[in-house]
């Protein structure tokens, strides 16, 4: 009867069609969120069920230390990019001096330079055997390091001051963003009260701005418990580090399994305490946000204050690492230049392309199940999807080989039973591993871009579609995609350089005898040969700052667009 009344009437047969389809996409958007979830759900089995439970001698032995000094890096960060990122975003937002635009999209640069990279780089430069305490030698006539004092690079304040300065434009960047989205009429009510300008900042603007500022300040916490290149070169004992000990060293999986959860509280905490901070805060655009802002206009003194409170980061943060750079990178290039290098960069590019197409598809296939259903469930599989951008590498590592390994081993032992040859390790010891860890730990970047593009094409858009006999798989390849774009470029790219400079998970899960450009940079810098780890150093920044120019426009013209 069915059959019948379809034929009869083709058109009672579209929606049902499409109620199939759209029911298709919703359980996709399941599937893979289970996928995505799976890292985490395994580092919390494997903790609480470990094979060797060494759990009561890290409390009495080594975890404490862990976690003071864990904390220790993660409030220096804290504070010293919270003064920095405010203090240059509210100078070239809201100040007129001298360079003010080149400021602008300068102070991004310092992104593109990874924190292992940086320490390598001002290592070689201060410390003793380097060129600048060489020259205080030569200048005071000193004999050896007892005849005077100098800063010792490699410490707990070293890494401070090392991550602060690569990871302070998630600070700048947001509360730039922040200010710019502000009404110019606060600005001229708080200064015909009689509010200076450091008053208005403090009583006006970093209020307003607290929602941004909580969100990239949390970014830089997860950052700073993720990295593992800077703490293992300094030799500060953190939480990752204390992760890698205990696996590599000491063969424990299980006990890493037991750090990586406590990191993983981190992360929780991180996150909640970010929106408990901004929970009853609701951010309305202004009817003038249009209106140029009316910068204020300083005496010569105070505008160089401007200009070396911008310059400082600038500098120390990426002028000077990239010269030292490319001046190793020429003056070693010959030895630098190998078959292992290009073979090592053929494969950063490989892994890094395939994990930006991989999160592109997953990151469309989420957002688009979210339009056809904006339901609370849906709403729920996007937070969960989102999971492994807030899980540090490390971390991410430990969840991502103990299910590709428990399925290696099941596929091995059933091909051995009955068809009598080994399949050996498939997924969990190939370049497999790597891509699903960069997929689910920057799922959350092309996922987020692509939804939130989404939020701006009008509905209208596919009841039009729809009316013409397009299935929601077609209203998303010949009307969505092609106005989306822009924003799938973008996100592909802050996906790729995010890949190419990722360190912990890539040195846990790459196959045997496989590096990467980044692995390649650690294992030159472990070396103490950092002339050598110039070349691929600047490849790798000189790829991160692709994104960058693109931040920086859409930043710029956020407000005429507004």
């Amino acid at each position: 009867m069915t059959e019948v009344v379809t034929s009869a009437n083709p058109g009672l047969a579209q929606p049902l069609l499409a109620k199939r389809t759209s029911k298709r996409w919703m359980l996709s958007a399941l599937i893979t969120t289970a996928i995505v979830a799976l890292p985490v759900l395994s580092v919390l089995v494997l903790a609480f069920f470990p094979e060797e439970n060494i759990w009561p001698h890290l409390l009495d032995t080594t975890l404490p230390r862990y976690l003071s000094t864990t904390l220790k890096l993660m409030a220096g960060v804290g504070v010293l990019t919270l003064v920095i990122g405010l203090a240059t975003a509210w100078a070239v937002t809201m100040c007129e001096f001298p360079g003010r635009k080149f400021f602008e999209w300068a102070l991004l640069l310092p992104f593109a330079i990874p924190a292992y990279v940086i320490a390598y780089v001002y290592t070689s430069l201060l410390d003793y055997a380097g060129p600048v305490q060489g020259a205080l030698r030569d200048w005071f006539g000193w004999a050896n390091a007892s005849e005077y004092w100098f800063p010792e690079i490699r410490s707990l304040e070293g890494a401070i001051l090392m991550i602060s300065l690569v990871l302070y434009p998630y600070i700048y960047l947001l509360a730039r963003a922040a200010f710019l989205e502000q009404s110019p009429s606060l600005f001229s009510v708080s200064r015909s009260l009689g509010h200076s300008a450091l008053s208005t900042f403090f009583r006006v603007v970093l209020p307003i701005a607290r929602p941004a500022i909580a969100v990239g300040l949390s970014l830089v916490l997860m950052e700073t418990l993720n990295d593992f290149g800077t703490v293992d070169f300094f030799a500060v004992q953190t939480l990752t580090r204390g992760l890698f000990d205990t696996w590599m060293n000491l063969g424990n999986l299980g006990g890493a399994a037991q750090i990586a959860t406590t990191m993983l509280i981190f992360v929780v905490i991180l996150v909640t305490l970010e929106r408990y901070s901004r929970r009853r805060q609701q951010q309305f655009a202004a009817r003038d946000n249009r209106d140029p802002i009316q910068r204020f206009t300083m005496s010569f003194p105070r505008q160089m204050i401007c200009v070396a409170t911008c310059s400082v980061p600038l500098v120390f943060g990426f002028i000077i690492p990239a010269a030292t750079l490319g001046y190793y990178a020429w003056d070693y290039f010959d030895e630098s230049w190998t078959p292992d290098f290009i073979e090592n960069t053929f494969n950063s590019l490989f892994l890094s392309s395939a994990a930006a197409l991989t999160t592109l598809l997953i990151g469309v296939t989420l957002a688009y199940s979210r339009r056809l259903h904006n339901t609370r469930g849906m709403q729920i599989l996007m937070r969960l999807s989102s999971l492994g951008y807030a899980m540090p590498g490390a971390v991410l590592a430990v969840g991502v080989i103990v299910p590709l390994a428990g399925f290696d081993n099941w596929l091995d032992g059933l091909m051995r039973d009955y068809f009598g040859f080994s399949t050996g390790l498939l997924l969990s010891g190939s370049a497999f591993a790597l891509v699903f860890a960069y997929t689910v730990r920057f799922l959350a970047v092309s996922a987020g871009s692509v939804e939130s593009a989404l939020q701006k094409i009008t509905p209208s858009m596919d009841m039009a579609s729809r009316s013409l006999g397009h299935t929601p798989g077609g209203t998303l390849i010949k009307v969505h995609l092609p106005m989306l774009r822009g924003t799938l470029i973008t996100a592909a790219l802050v996906v790729f350089v995010d890949c190419m400079k990722e360190l912990p998970a890539t040195l846990i899960l790459r196959p045997f005898n496989y590096e990467t450009l980044a692995t390649y940079v650690y294992q030159f810098a472990s070396d103490e040969m950092l002339q050598h780890s110039a070349l691929p150093s600047l490849i790798i920044v000189l790829a991160g700052i692709i994104p960058i120019i693109l931040m920086n426009r859409s930043i710029s013209n956020s407000r005429t667009m507004a």
